[in-house]
């Protein structure tokens, strides 16, 4: 049985990035402090941490929102993603006929055809889905569809002696040559879900009981409450890094046991 492989980097390889954001933290603080820059230019870190314990029932309910819609749009692109790819490594004239369009959705800015969604979709968190979903979409349907095509071809050919038929070859070989590039699109899939919710909510201006965080850091700025605003920023940051985390480590389990690229 081949041994596992080791994590041969240091214990202050982990210990270093927390070390270096209580740095830029306490610098934060002090430059703010020594300036006497007014918290409704540059909040200190201090008065920001105040407002996530004084607003934390209003900023966590409107993050739920928005992550809610971020997880829905990345399982439509997720499902979305796999089936075109599946459809374009099997047919190349499908494939060439459908792959500009996808090219089209991913460089054409959200915000231009958002209001155009949210006009055309009458229930809105429908539409801050669909819009979550087309910014998320192409990185599923481009890495997939590549993973699907590098294969051995000394094991496709192998595949193809003993007679394999075209599911068969899918299934046993293209699905586990792919599975490394499906689980990079997703993570990049993943922070752009989110990115398209919020930008959605942006554009919709959504409010009440089902505001999101866009929501939140729009009222903050009219109200020039500045500390909100880096809250939701700040959850929203965090939001990204805990999907990015756990797609990582989705991965990770997934391919550990076999795969180069996650051990």
């Amino acid at each position: 049985m081949k041994p596992r492989p080791r994590d041969d980097r240091p214990w202050w390889a982990w210990l270093a990035p927390v070390v270096v954001g209580i740095a830029l933290t306490g610098f934060w603080e002090w430059i703010v402090a020594v300036r006497e820059i007014p918290p409704y230019i540059v909040p200190a870190p201090s008065v920001i941490g105040a407002t996530f314990v004084k607003d934390h029932v209003l900023l966590f309910a409107s993050l739920w929102v928005t992550l809610k819609i971020a997880l829905v749009a990345l399982v439509a692109a997720v499902v979305i993603g796999l089936a075109l790819a599946f459809v374009f490594v099997q047919n190349r004239a499908i494939e060439m006929s459908l792959l500009p369009y996808a090219i089209l959705l991913q460089v054409t800015p959200i915000v231009a055809i958002a209001p155009l969604i949210i006009i055309w979709v009458d229930d809105t968190p429908t539409a801050l889905v669909i819009c979550a979903t087309i910014v998320a979409l192409f990185p599923m349907v481009a890495n997939t569809t590549v993973g699907l095509k590098s294969v051995d071809r000394g094991l496709l050919d192998l595949f193809r002696l003993y007679g394999a038929n075209r599911w068969q070859v899918l299934m046993s070989l293209r699905v586990p040559s792919a599975a490394p590039y499906f689980f990079a699109g997703l993570r990049v899939s993943a922070g752009l879900a989110l990115i398209g919710a919020v930008v959605a909510e942006f554009v919709a201006g959504t409010g009440g009981s089902q505001s999101g965080l866009a929501y939140q850091i729009l009222q903050a700025g009219l109200q020039l409450n500045i500390p909100r605003m880096f809250a939701a920023l700040i959850l929203i940051a965090g939001a990204g890094i805990a999907l990015f985390a756990a797609v990582s480590v989705l991965g990770w389990l997934t391919l550990h046991r076999w795969h180069e690229s996650a051990r």
